[in-house]
């Protein structure tokens, strides 16, 4: 490897930065774990080699990497670029990370990286996506700027890709499934009058992953420690197929007083999961 080569990903910063001066009582094979589930080494190494990319381009870099075929099923309900609309683009979550690139790669290519994610703060640390972030703190409280950051980007003059689960999907009476969706995306699009184009994207993570989110809401854990095993799950999905399906935009007029954020919410969350 170049001997120039950089650490982009680094546990032992990313500990020092979110622990401070309690990170000295973190036991050096725990920190050798985290390093080995997240493949510190491997990614660093892509990263390495895809450095002269970023947004866009970065993500279908990733796609190649990871050997995804993309089956595109109602494309032609994807608005026109041209059409002077922004869009909000809400789909299920059921791989945490693989997902979202391969979303993120379509949606830019469409709409030539006119596009934000709303992301767990954690992505902030890959440089060639970070441009395309607003970050969501999942690891703690959120951040008193969250709602600020929220509203500029639906007031921007870019279109917004979200998972309004929040969390990849759960293994929920034996069905992969998400969580249920939060009702921003519903007041916002609102607001700014975003029209909603419902995704759903097939896959599954290994039933050790849910095995281990399970217990982790079983003993009520604040930390989100399946998170943690989200690259290694990525790593299992390579060289796979995902259906990826398009249903025709909502109208934000839709969304009126008959029902609550909540309930438009889970009304679009069920329409995703019929595609």
């Amino acid at each position: 490897m170049d001997e120039t080569f950089q650490k982009t990903i680094d546990i032992d910063e990313v500990l020092r930065n979110k622990m401070g001066d309690k990170v000295k009582w973190v036991p050096r094979p725990l920190v050798n774990w985290l390093k080995h589930i997240v493949h510190q080494d491997r990614v660093n190494a892509f990263l390495w080699e895809s450095r002269h990319l970023t947004g866009t381009e970065w993500l279908t870099e990733c796609v190649r990497y990871l050997d995804m075929t993309l089956e595109l099923v109602g494309e032609d309900n994807l608005p026109s670029k041209d059409d002077g609309k922004l869009y909000t683009f809400v789909s299920n979550h059921p791989l945490g990370g693989a997902d979202g690139v391969a979303l993120g790669s379509i949606i830019g290519q469409h709409y030539d990286g006119n596009f934000r994610y709303l992301v767990n703060d954690f992505l902030m640390y890959l440089p060639g996506l970070a441009p395309l972030c607003i970050p969501i703190n999942k690891t703690g409280n959120q951040s008193r700027d969250f709602p600020a950051m929220v509203d500029a980007g639906f007031k921007s003059d870019h279109h917004m890709l979200m998972f309004p689960a929040g969390l990849c999907s759960r293994k929920i009476k034996g069905e992969i499934h998400d969580l249920p969706w939060k009702k921003t995306f519903i007041s916002k699009s609102v607001q700014t009058h975003r029209d909603i184009v419902p995704i759903h994207f097939s896959g599954q993570n290994s039933e050790k992953f849910y095995r281990i989110a399970n217990i982790c809401k079983a003993l009520n854990l604040k930390f989100n420690i399946a998170m943690l095993f989200l690259v290694d799950e990525m790593y299992k999905n390579v060289h796979k197929t995902f259906r990826v399906a398009f249903g025709k935009p909502i109208p934000w007029e839709t969304f009126d007083k008959s029902k609550t954020p909540a309930q438009w919410a889970q009304f679009v969350q069920d329409k995703v999961y019929e595609l």
